[in-house]
């Protein structure tokens, strides 16, 4: 099927889903009924109203067209609110029931798919958003993103998944799209090839990928992706909701199984499907116009390219307003050969610029997070979301304002995961700190309150999942912050240092605040 045709097939089935919104508008549906039909298009009722719809950006790339486009529809559809996703997405909110159809396909006119955005569907590919410019990548995995993204978004029509499927490639040992741990995972080697993990995941038991492949060969990725779509297809649980995920298939088919079947499925793949095509890799042809000697400490990232550099921005929480994506449109239009990467900690790359370039840039993007701290994740939870249990937002930004009273150095607190819910949009099982939104009996009363996580680390190789320590009354938590980032402090030291040998430190001091109700 060419990409127009599929463009075409995409637009048709807007007309159902157009039908069924109307539908549920009218009280003929229930939302749960409508969440079963609306989440294959990449939209979802919002909890107090209005409409959501997220937008596939294959490796969190996007391009001045791209943001154009962006901005453009954001004035028109009067939208207010977009939201960086984990999965290097944005999702755009309040969207009114006629609004969101049409945004739907002004997106695929323009090249935005939407479709598989929810539902049982393959997610957005992602890839270390510096892939192609990081000076300390092992090598540059955006192309086979992109390859295995075009795959999956052909394949869409013809697939029926039990769940939802995500993979990630990952260029260094950051880790950042926690390859080794996604339903399929591809992580960059010294030798020009893939380590392949599969059937890992976050949310209800987590669990850590299987290493089913070393020495892949990169030009066979579509192929990996279609052994873990075949295996998933056979093995997964279509009847059981709840453990119908990749990473229910190391209890059903044990690990070894689960090497097992992948290998018999790749043969198959080899046998019976042709290799995709894998894009040209990122190249950048500009010249370097000054020089910036100290970074350090700074937004300012120098890339491999010589003379060339990448400036961060992270809007709190990841939620960007459309006032301030319109001054960053006005700010770099006329720069040549720059664009645009989106992490899935909520941070936005704006790659390709000189030293005479930056610091308009630096300046269109002020008002973001100022240290690792203020850089947390945190999904878009309740009022907007209708799974969500509690206001992660609120939480991060409670967090936020208490902690700038102390004046704590730069790494004394550590950057935090919060998800609103136990589906982990917030990913807080990687986090060396994460919250997950739960309810605590206070004074006889269910109360707000989360559930405390510690431990994780993303890095590859050393992943290993969070645990839970506590759990803590939602307005305790900025104060017990505030209190362990004084012992960091006073130590002398920052908490990725303090933490390990102060495990039972840290345990006392979250069980002394699990205690308090305010």
């Amino acid at each position: 099927m060419t990409k127009h045709d599929l463009t075409e097939q995409f637009l048709k089935e807007t007309y159902l889903f157009e039908e069924q919104l109307k539908a549920f508008e009218a009280g003929k549906i229930s939302r749960n009924e409508f969440k079963g039909i609306s989440g294959s298009f990449g939209s979802y009722a919002q909890k107090e109203g209005g409409y959501m719809l997220r937008l596939r950006l294959p490796a969190g790339r996007i391009t001045k067209e791209t943001l154009k486009f962006i901005v453009e529809r954001a004035d028109r559809y009067h939208i207010d609110l977009l939201k960086i996703t984990t999965c290097q997405t944005i999702q755009v909110h309040n969207l009114s029931a006629a609004d969101v159809v049409s945004l739907m396909r002004d997106c695929l006119k323009f090249g935005i798919i939407t479709k598989g955005g929810g539902g049982d569907n393959p997610r957005n590919v992602m890839a270390s958003p510096l892939s192609g410019v990081e000076k300390e990548e092992i090598f540059d995995v955006l192309p086979y993103a992109q390859a295995a993204g075009d795959y999956l978004v052909r394949q869409m029509p013809s697939l029926h998944m039990p769940r939802k499927l995500k993979v990630g490639f990952s260029n260094t040992k950051e880790n950042l799209t926690h390859a080794t741990f996604r339903d399929l995972g591809f992580a960059a080697r010294e030798n020009g090839t893939f380590s392949v993990y599969c059937a890992g995941g976050l949310g209800p038991n987590p669990k850590l990928g299987v290493l089913v492949a070393e020495n892949a060969d990169p030009k066979e990725t579509t192929l990996y992706v279609s052994a873990m779509v075949r295996m998933f297809s056979k093995y997964g649980n279509y009847k059981v909701r709840a453990k119908a995920r990749t990473r229910y298939l190391q209890d059903t088919l044990g690990i070894e199984g689960i090497r097992k079947e992948f290998a018999h499925f790749l043969n198959e793949a080899r046998k019976e499907e042709p290799l995709m095509p894998v894009p040209p890799a990122f190249s950048v042809i500009k010249k370097a116009e000054g020089c910036i000697e100290k970074t350090e400490g700074s937004r300012i990232t120098p890339q491999k390219q010589d003379g060339l550099y990448a400036v961060s921005y992270h809007p709190i929480g990841g939620c960007i307003a459309y006032s301030d994506l319109q001054t960053l449109w006005e700010t770099v239009k006329d720069i040549s050969g720059t664009e645009f990467r989106l992490s899935p900690d909520g941070t936005i790359y704006i790659i390709n610029l000189t030293a005479k370039e930056i610091p308009a840039v630096l300046s269109a993007t002020q008002g973001g997070a100022e240290n690792l701290f203020e850089s947390s994740v945190s999904c878009i939870g309740v009022p907007i979301c209708q799974h969500g249990l509690r206001c992660s937002q609120g939480l991060l930004n409670a967090c936020i304002k208490r902690i700038k009273k102390e004046n704590f150095k730069d790494g004394v607190l550590p950057r935090m995961h919060i998800s609103g819910c136990p589906s982990s949009c917030g990913s807080h099982q990687t986090s060396s700190l994460g919250f997950v939104g739960h309810a605590k009996k206070i004074d006889g009363e269910m109360k707000p309150a989360f559930r405390l996580y510690a431990g994780g680390l993303q890095t590859d190789p050393g992943a290993c999942l969070g645990k839970e320590t506590a759990v803590l009354a939602e307005k305790v938590i900025p104060e017990f912050l505030a209190a362990l980032g004084k012992r960091i402090q006073e130590a002398n030291t920052i908490f990725s240092e303090w933490y390990p040998s102060h495990t039972e430190e840290f345990q006392k001091l979250a069980e002394e605040y699990a205690q308090k109700a305010e």
